[in-house]
């Protein structure tokens, strides 16, 4: 069995979406390859285990010789460990997820960017994401596409009323009689959570409430406020993942009727409230270098049976597929938005038919194991790729000194 070493610093127990990829990719190539891993799980420092990464990687790859390639969770990674380009003799495959491509500061994409290039293999979690890639320089026949997948099983966790309970007593909402629109993440500008409460939201009628969750402070911390003063703080607040949308959105649920930010909520209650809506949505605007690289909620969404409405933009349309299970719309576009939501919002039947088509498409095409096995199938490559290249490089050294070559 080959051996692969897989690097990471998003893993659970830090829950997103980069975490949830990360722990079923790496779980699932254990099937195919002795598997070691090195990855921060939340102990400690995070900063001294990256000035510590380097000595655990030669490590184990001293201890482990028969390690045949190494994959690096996400482009920071692959900036952190650029060292591995003159020291390791086997193949490196990085990982993009969108702003690890993007990211709007000149150094990162004049000085680092050429040089993450220069991997053997570029394996991006969407279209979007590739054709940035493609873009900046790397090489089309070393850089691939392979979509994230969902943990399909939620969808067979059945539904538990209860949660309309929990979220009177709770949060003091009642959802008797409304339809429920849902989006999830953190209030960052280009999720479009503050577009929607004052574009969208108020021209949809006092039957309908917009309910939101991820973590969202109501003030910004004394750092986060330190980091908007400077110059670049844009950038910053991008590379820390600062919710740049939190004032927006706090100032507008004082003034927007039926609008709620639930906050983090665990996971067990997420999944209640995915099924509980009638409408899932992501109304991504354009932020110019923080695009979305994919769109993972979307897809639990649509495995909890309700129907997910998106702006057709970036990393978004490789999640969300229009008229299977979901609807793409243009971003920021008030008119479209407010007549796709009509539409669907009043015909339960139709929604009903839609939510289940939505369902089965996902089950079939966006499983972990799909995303596991195009991994496995792109290893191989790269690792075969890798030893014939070196091995011709061999023979070649060995005709040219004048040796025979065998």
């Amino acid at each position: 069995m080959n051996e692969v070493l897989c690097v990471t610093h998003k893993y659970p127990p830090s829950v997103g979406g980069m975490e949830k990829q990360s722990y079923e990719l790496i779980n699932g190539l254990k099937q195919y390859y002795k598997t070691h891993v090195v990855a921060y799980q939340n102990k400690g420092n995070k900063t001294i285990w990256f000035i510590q990464l380097r000595t655990r990687i030669q490590a184990l790859l001293r201890e482990n010789p028969g390690i045949r390639l190494i994959h690096l969770n996400d482009g920071s990674m692959g900036a952190a460990c650029l060292w591995l380009q003159k020291q390791a003799d086997i193949p490196v495959a990085v990982t993009y997820h969108g702003l690890d491509v993007t990211f709007p500061l000149d150094i990162y994409q004049h000085r680092l960017v050429p040089r993450l290039t220069r991997y053997q293999g570029a394996i991006c979690v969407s279209e979007y994401t590739h054709n940035e890639c493609i873009k900046r320089g790397f090489n089309r026949h070393t850089t691939f596409t392979v979509r994230n997948g969902v943990d399909t099983s939620m969808g067979d966790i059945p539904f538990d009323p209860a949660i309309v309970d929990k979220l009177k007593e709770q949060y003091g909402i009642d959802p008797t009689g409304k339809k429920i629109i849902l989006a999830v993440g953190r209030p960052v500008k280009r999720k479009g959570f503050s577009w929607f409460m004052k574009n969208v939201l108020p021209l949809l009628g006092e039957d309908v409430i917009f309910l939101m969750t991820g973590p969202m402070k109501s003030k910004p911390s004394f750092l986060e406020k330190g980091i908007e003063s400077l110059p670049g703080g844009r950038n910053l607040q991008l590379l820390l993942g600062a919710a740049s949308d939190s004032k927006q959105v706090t100032e507008l649920l004082q003034v927007t009727k039926n609008a709620y930010h639930l906050g983090s909520v665990p996971y067990r209650d997420l999944i209640q409230l995915l099924s509980l809506a009638d409408l899932f949505i992501m109304p991504n605007i354009v932020v110019e270098g923080d695009e979305e690289g994919f769109g993972l909620v979307a897809l639990e969404a649509a495995m909890r049976g309700t129907y997910v409405v998106a702006s057709g933009i970036e990393g978004i349309t490789d999640a969300v597929i229009d008229g299977k299970n979901g609807s793409l719309l243009p971003s920021g576009d008030v008119k479209a938005w407010v007549g796709k939501i009509y539409q669907l919002l009043g015909d339960k039947e139709m929604l009903r038919q839609l939510s289940e088509q939505g369902k089965e498409f996902t089950r079939r095409n966006y499983s972990w194991n799909t995303m596991v096995n195009e991994y496995h199938y792109l290893f191989d490559r790269i690792i075969t790729q890798y030893e014939s290249e070196k091995l011709s490089r061999s023979g070649l050294f060995l005709q040219t000194s004048g040796r025979p070559a065998y």
